[in-house]
C-alpha cells in the first residue's frame, strides 16, 4: 500500500511537464509560421515591383515604337553612367530633352511621353489619399541610344527589399541610387529601329 501511495505522489507534476512541453512545440510552430508568412510577404512585394517595373518598360517601347520618326527624342541617358534618368529624384520641372528631328507635332509627342513615363515612375497611376503609390521603391527609368549598334536600351531601376544578385554593370540604369548594387533591380529590353530607304 505505502509502494502505490509513493508511486501516485511522484506522477503529480507529470500533467504540467506534458502541457509546457505542448505549449514550447506550440510557440516553435507559431513562430516558423510568421517567419514564413514574413518571407511570404517579402516575395510578393518583389514580385508586384517587378511586374509593375515590366508594364512600363513595355509601355515606353511602345511609346517609342509608335512615334519611330524622333525615336532619338527619347534616348536622354548615357549608356555607361546611366544618367540622367527619370522618375524618383527627379526635377519634374526639367527643361525637357532637345529633339531636332521629325515634325513639331512628333516632337511634342516625345517630351509629353517622357513627362507622362516620369510620372508613372513616380507612382502617378494609383494614388493613397493624396500619396502615389502605384509604382516601385525608388523607381528610375532610363533610354539610352548605342549608335553603333542602332539599338535603343530601355530600361526600369528599383529598389529591393533584400539583397541579390546585382544586375550586370552593362546595364547601367540606377547604378549607386540605392543602399547597395545587390538591391539595386533592374529589367531591361533593347529595340532597334529600322533606317528604311527607298
Amino acid at each position: 500500500m505505502d509502494a502505490f501511495i509513493k508511486v501516485k505522489g511522484m506522477e503529480k507534476g507529470f500533467s504540467m511537464i506534458e502541457v509546457l512541453v505542448t505549449l514550447v512545440i506550440l510557440l516553435v510552430g507559431l513562430l516558423g509560421l510568421a517567419g514564413m508568412m514574413m518571407k511570404s510577404q517579402r516575395a510578393e512585394t518583389e514580385s508586384y515591383q517587378r511586374a509593375q517595373a515590366l508594364l512600363l518598360l513595355q509601355d515606353m517601347v511602345g511609346r517609342i515604337n509608335a512615334n519611330r520618326k524622333v525615336a532619338s527624342c527619347y534616348a536622354t541617358s548615357d549608356g555607361a553612367s546611366g544618367t540622367p534618368y527619370l522618375g524618383t529624384g527627379v526635377n519634374t520641372t526639367a527643361t525637357p530633352p532637345t529633339c531636332t528631328s521629325g515634325t513639331t507635332e512628333q516632337q511634342a509627342t516625345a517630351i509629353q511621353d517622357m513627362k507622362d513615363w516620369n510620372d508613372m515612375l513616380k507612382g502617378s497611376a494609383e494614388l493613397s489619399g493624396i500619396n502615389k503609390v502605384g509604382a516601385m521603391i525608388g523607381a528610375r527609368g532610363c533610354v539610352s541610344f548605342d549608335a553603333a549598334a542602332n539599338v535603343y536600351r530601355i530600361s526600369v531601376a528599383w529598389q529591393g527589399l533584400g539583397d541579390s544578385v546585382a544586375p550586370p554593370s552593362a546595364v547601367a540604369c540606377g547604378k549607386n541610387q540605392y543602399n547597395n548594387e545587390n538591391h539595386r533591380r533592374v529589367v531591361s529590353t533593347t529595340l532597334q529601329i529600322a533606317t528604311l530607304s527607298l
